[in-house]
Parts: C-alpha cells; structure tokens; sequence
C-alpha cells in the first residue's frame, strides 16, 4: 500500500512548489509531452527487473503480423479442391454453427499451385508469399473457441477473452526487458489509437504496455506528436530535465515512495532519449529507394520496413495491424475483396521475411503472420465467408522455427482443424519458448494468485523447432 501523499502544492525550497515549476515550463520541454504519447514506463516500478530467459533462447525479437478481421485459409494457404465438388451443398461435417447464418459450399476461385523445394501449395493471390514459402512453417490447424471479433482478438492478444489481461508483447517485455534503453521494448504499429486495449500491459509494471505509433505516416514527427523540442537544444532540456528530478527528488524524500511519480521519472528520462534515436529508427524514408519498393509505398509495406528497423535496434516485441478497420473480415465480396487488398500485404510480408534473411536477422526474429480466426468454407449471402473458429492458418518463419514445412491440416472442406491440431495457447507457448521463457514459469503474482500467458494451458510445438 502506497504511503498517503502529501499536496504536491508544497514548496520545494525557494518558495517555488514542484507544480508551480512544472507549469512556469509552458511545455518547453518537450520529452514531457513525448512521455505521455509512449505511454512509457516505469523502470522504477518493477525493481525486481526482467524474470528470464530461463534456458539459452533461439530468437531475440518477434514481429508478429496480425492480419485484423481473419483472413480466408481456403482462399490463401489451404487448398480444398472438394469445394468445387460439392458446391452449394451442405455436408453434415459443414453444417457447423457460426456466427452468422450461412449457406452452402463455396468453392475458391484462386488457383493454388505446389512452389519451392518443399512443394507447399500457396494461392496465386500470394505470389510474392510463394517465393518464400521454403522460409515458412505453415501451420494449417490452428483453432480457437470463440467467433466473435473482440474476445476471439483478445485471446490471440493475451491468452484470454477478457478484455484486462496483459498481452504477448507485454509477456515478453516483462520477461526479457529491452535491448535498447532508448527505445520502447514493446512497439504496436497501428493505424488508430482506439486499439489500445490489444497493446495493454494489464496488471503488469507499467512499463511493459506497448508504444503505439500510427505506421500509416512516414514522417517521424507525425507519428509522435512533440518528438523533439524545437526551441531548446539538447544540453539546455537535459538542464532542465536534471532541476526537475531534483525537485521530484526532494519532494520523493518528504512524501515517501510514490510509485507513480518514480514512474514519471523514468518515463520523462526515456522519452528525452528517445527523442533522438526515433528519429532516426522510426524514419523509413532513410532506406534506400530500392529497398522501400522492395517493401511497396503502402501503409503495410512501410509498416514491415519499419518492423526491420526497430528489430535491428533492439525493440523486443513489435506488432503490426493490418488496418484500417478489421480489413480481412470479408462477411461479402470476397473474392473482389482479397483481389484489391492481398497484393500490398503479400509485398510487405514477403520483403519483410527476405529482408531479415539478406540482414542475417532472420535466425534471431520471429516472424508471425495470421488472424483472430479464419473464415467459412460455406457462403454467407452468397458470395461472402462468415468467421471460422474452428480451423485456419497461420505461419511463422525464423527465430528457430523449422522451414518449408506445412504442419496439420483441416478436414477436407477446410472447416475444422483434424490433425495435429494448435490452438492459442500452444502458439504463445511456442513463441515464448523460441525467446528462452518457460510458458509455466513466466508468472506474475496478482490478487493473490499467480497468472501466467497460458493459465494452464499450453504445448510447446518442440516438432516444429530446429
């Protein structure tokens, strides 16, 4: 229990109050303002530092690419060439409740074809995707129990429906801390704000909540809102920045611990920092032009370009939204659909995997790919898919996962998952697993219980791991 405060009004020394020396600022220190846009952390709140790595990892950072909405497995990575057989029927093993009601049998109009040595069949919606294949492990069974957007997204976030637990990157960033003290362990590129709660650190330390910057623009200083101080220099912030922990020191001293002002302290310490390693970590027009077409000039691709770049620094954890709005949520249009939209998110993934390979960062990141669910074999008004919870695909590549290798598979309308089965908690045990964090150790003692990513679920894929 935290001492009870004094006013924060009391004078400081000097008759000058620690509020009034904050307000005489009139923001011109700008790290203040960057502070509250990170949402940043709190070193001083969690003492006891970093739980782990419990055993000698086999990846360092993740980017984990959340395709928003549930991308359609049959359309893109799983094959079921009996659609076509039985169109517009409904077979009792696709007479399977969802969210919506649905009709019958609705074959994919996309060619798949078998590419690379490993002869992984991927659709022609995916060509860039196709040439990478061999990099990949594709798993095609993965399920999950709920088929509705928002608890299903926080699941895949956080091991739990609820809407108040702590989310993987937090996980990570609490069990591992950060290579680069100048910028966030944990990063969230999304395109609104609104999302936070799927970068939320829960009842763990502050400091583990996700940065959230819009990748939509390429401009730095648009993407932090007071990134630098474009008044007072660096020696003359630090100045002012060392007055005020004076004063929030000598204030710390007459109060006792407050945990949150030990927080405001790092925070404001971070955010001075990274005023100036951002600048240049998050600026992607600092690429060369081939490399930026590489990637393609979408919001996607920048936001894989982007990912590469914080990966190479040092940030832990970074989670890139497929926006706006949940895109890959095709209830209609479909077919329309996936033409206009897979193209820029092919480019970005597919650059992305072959970017850290050429970097010799592949071995040491993780890369995920997938949604919160997949979608229907059966149509919904006819040329639509409804949410599939019961079977989709996923697929990872580097940081210790065995490539060119198609793990489980559906049934053969690509309705359920039938061999080999994985579901949430085995994937988050296997990420954490792949970064040195035992899923059963990395626990955090809360209301008077221990929690844990996977409450007590969850297998480790050791098969899938080189």
């Amino acid at each position: 229990m935290r001492p009870e405060r004094k006013s924060p009004a009391a004078p400081l020394g000097g008759g000058l109050s620690r509020r009034a020396f904050v307000e005489s600022l009139c923001g011109g220190l700008g790290a203040l303002s960057l502070a509250d846009a990170l949402q940043t952390p709190v070193a001083a709140a969690n003492a006891l530092g970093p739980t782990g790595p419990h055993f000698a990892p086999k990846a360092k950072h993740v980017v984990f690419l959340f395709m928003t909405g549930g991308p359609s497995q049959v359309d893109l990575l799983d094959p079921k060439p009996a659609l076509l057989q039985y169109e517009g029927r409904r077979p009792d093993s696709a007479d399977l409740r969802t969210e919506r009601m649905t009709g019958g049998l609705l074959p994919s109009p996309f060619a798949f074809k078998a590419r690379g040595q490993s002869g992984i069949e991927v659709s022609e919606l995916l060509p860039r995707t196709a040439e990478i294949v061999d990099d990949l492990c594709v798993i095609r069974s993965m399920f999950t129990f709920n088929p509705t957007h928002t608890p299903a997204r926080n699941l895949i976030h956080s091991g739990n429906i609820a809407s108040t637990r702590p989310t993987l990157g937090s996980w990570v960033s609490y069990g591992l801390g950060s290579e680069n003290r100048n910028l966030p362990g944990f990063v969230a590129l999304c395109d609104s704000p609104n999302r936070k709660s799927l970068w939320r650190s829960g009842f763990l330390p502050a400091e583990h909540q996700g940065a959230h910057f819009n990748h939509t623009e390429t401009d730095p200083k648009k993407m932090i809102r007071y990134l630098t101080n474009d008044e007072l220099g660096p020696q003359a912030q630090r100045e002012q920045l060392d007055l005020l922990k004076t004063f929030n020191s000598r204030h710390l001293a007459a109060t006792g611990p407050d945990a949150f002002l030990e927080s405001r302290i790092a925070a404001m310490e971070t955010a001075y920092r990274m005023q100036f390693e951002a600048m240049d970590a998050f600026d992607v027009r600092k690429e060369p032009q081939k490399i930026r077409e590489e990637y393609g000039d979408t919001p996607f691709g920048n936001g894989c370009l982007l990912a590469r770049r914080l990966v190479e620094r040092g940030v832990r954890y970074v989670h890139l939204f497929s926006g706006p709005g949940q895109p890959w949520d095709d209830h209609k249009d479909i077919n329309e659909n996936l033409i206009k939209r897979c193209p820029a998110m092919d480019r970005g993934a597919a650059a992305l995997v072959r970017d850290l390979k050429r970097n010799g960062l592949l071995d040491e990141t993780l890369v995920v790919w997938g949604g919160e669910f997949g979608r229907t074999p059966v149509s919904e008004a006819g040329d639509g898919r409804d949410h599939n919870p019961y079977g989709f695909t996923m697929w990872l590549a580097g940081g210790g996962m065995k490539s060119g290798v198609c793990h489980g598979a559906t049934d053969e309308f690509g309705f359920q998952a039938v061999e080999n089965r994985v579901d949430v908690h085995d994937l988050h045990a296997t990420i954490l697993h792949l970064l040195g964090l035992d899923h059963e150790r990395l626990t955090y003692r809360y209301a008077g219980r221990d929690f844990r990513l996977t409450d007590v679920h969850g297998r480790v894929l050791k098969e899938l791991m080189v």
